[in-house]
């Protein structure tokens, strides 16, 4: 179980729920800071958690304004400062977990809407992390213009490419997955049309390679997703995201893209593999 709790964010004074799973391991590896997608929340990730704690590691998620506990009005309604304030909590999360830890290594794993977001903390705080894993991401500004004509908020697009059973094939080809994702009240709500124009603020600073030449340059960086992700084009919008960071002077940029997986690779019907693969590089950064 989750030990939850929360923070009041510096952006507006919302207060952000979290959820953590502490090690038993002594003594403990690392810190893993989990920021999760659109339309889901943070408890979700009690599995991966578990095997982090396995491993040795500290996992603390939180549920992103306008998602999970975190919802005050209207689910995935970021408030009136928008999608950067999102981000900002995550930095204000980070902050405050390499003050509690400050002998661990601190990890970000951030995946879909989070990894996008991440990729704005990569611009403004990269000294805060020792390693980020940037799961089911894309490069933002082609994802924009392949969606200019979809309607604003609309995401069954992304389910166009597969056996419509409930909408949300998409995810992961575990149907059970699924169905646990439609069932669940805080996952896959209708949202604002404002909510997905707002994702793409900022797309054009996230190509920039000036603005990409702000993140220092030996943070370790692992970009992981399926093939059948519709946010990465079969992957080519993952290896463009990895030739960018190295063009910007990253050093150490890996690309790992799981054949047929698609969206949430963690609940997908290799997820213990994909599971693994992350702890393992979590672990070689360790040193």
């Amino acid at each position: 179980m989750a030990n939850a709790s929360s923070y009041v964010s510096m952006q507006d004074e919302l207060r952000i729920s979290t959820y953590t799973w502490p090690t038993t391991a002594e003594p403990a590896r690392g810190v893993v800071q989990i920021a999760h997608g659109l339309a889901e929340h943070g408890s979700r990730y009690a599995r991966f958690a578990g095997a982090l704690n396995s491993a040795g590691f500290h996992a603390i998620a939180s549920d992103h304004r306008g998602h999970g506990s975190s919802i005050t009005d209207t689910p995935g309604d970021f408030g009136a400062q928008g999608f950067a304030a999102l981000w900002s909590d995550i930095e204000q999360l980070g902050e405050s977990l390499r003050l509690d830890h400050p002998n661990l290594p601190l990890f970000l794993f951030a995946h879909s809407m989070g990894s996008f977001a991440a990729q704005h903390v990569l611009i403004e705080r990269s000294d805060l992390y020792d390693g980020v894993v940037l799961s089911g991401s894309t490069t933002l500004d082609v994802l924009a213009a392949n969606m200019a004509d979809a309607p604003a908020g609309d995401l069954s697009v992304f389910n166009s490419a597969f056996e419509h059973r409930t909408g949300y094939e998409w995810l992961t080809r575990d149907e059970a997955e699924v169905d646990t994702y439609v069932a669940d009240p805080l996952c896959g709500f209708d949202l604002p049309d404002t909510t997905v124009p707002a994702l793409f603020t900022g797309a054009d600073e996230l190509a920039d390679p000036r603005k990409l030449g702000e993140i220092r340059s030996d943070l370790p960086l692992l970009l992981t997703s399926g093939s059948d992700d519709p946010l990465a084009d079969g992957g080519q919008l993952i290896e463009l995201l990895a030739s960018r960071y190295r063009e910007a002077g990253l050093s150490e940029v890996t690309v790992k893209i799981y054949l047929g997986a698609r969206h949430e690779i963690v609940n997908e019907t290799n997820r213990d593999e994909v599971t693994s693969d992350i702890i393992d590089w979590l672990t070689d950064r360790l040193g």
